[in-house]
């Protein structure tokens, strides 16, 4: 039996190192809260990735304001890859439903929609995940509605998207109650 000498198993970076279980069916769907980070808050070298790429670390504690959500919101991920062209990305699109209109609520609505946050959402799971981690989300949609009639929605209705080259990552559960500092002014309380 020969054996070449230069022969050297390389592994790609692209490998697959892990299989997976079906899970138990003791997840639920829905969105719990969402904390908004201006953009400047913090800088994508700011986060520290560990391997199992859980953010486990924001340098600076940056400051984010708590939405909590109730009703039909939704995160969804789009995972859009080329062969052809070698590029991979993901999109990120979050559906809000604020309800309740008031003028504190439009001036912080006219600043989102003029910022480019960085998000933290937080499912019905206890997971929090950062979309907009490096490049920010936009509303790139929405309405202001009164509704018709008298049990018909008054509020906002938004649409972020952002374009990440990584899906928004898990917070790992220690940075989930250190990491952030979250604004205890609410606009309730203005």
């Amino acid at each position: 039996m020969l054996v070449c000498p230069f022969l050297i198993l390389i592994t790609m970076a692209c490998d697959l190192t892990l299989g997976r279980l079906e899970p138990c069916k003791d997840s639920v769907g829905g969105l719990k809260a969402i904390y908004l980070a201006n953009f400047e808050e913090f800088a994508f070298s700011d986060i520290t990735f560990e391997l199992t790429g859980e953010i486990s670390a924001i340098a600076n504690s940056p400051d984010v304001f708590k939405y909590e959500l109730r009703g039909t919101n939704d995160f969804n991920e789009t995972i859009t890859t080329s062969r052809e062209n070698g590029t991979t990305f993901y999109e990120q699109v979050l559906t809000l439903s604020l309800k309740k209109l008031s003028p504190k609520s439009h001036k912080e609505i006219k600043l989102l929609v003029a910022g480019r946050p960085k998000v933290f959402v937080e499912d019905n799971n206890g997971n929090i995940f950062l979309a907009g981690a490096e490049f920010g989300m936009d509303v790139t949609a929405g309405n202001i509605t009164r509704g018709a009639a008298m049990g018909d929605a008054s509020g906002y209705s938004l649409t972020l998207t952002g374009m990440e080259t990584r899906p928004a990552e898990f917070l790992d559960d220690t940075l989930v109650n250190v990491g952030v500092v979250v604004s205890t002014s609410n606009i309730d309380d203005i």
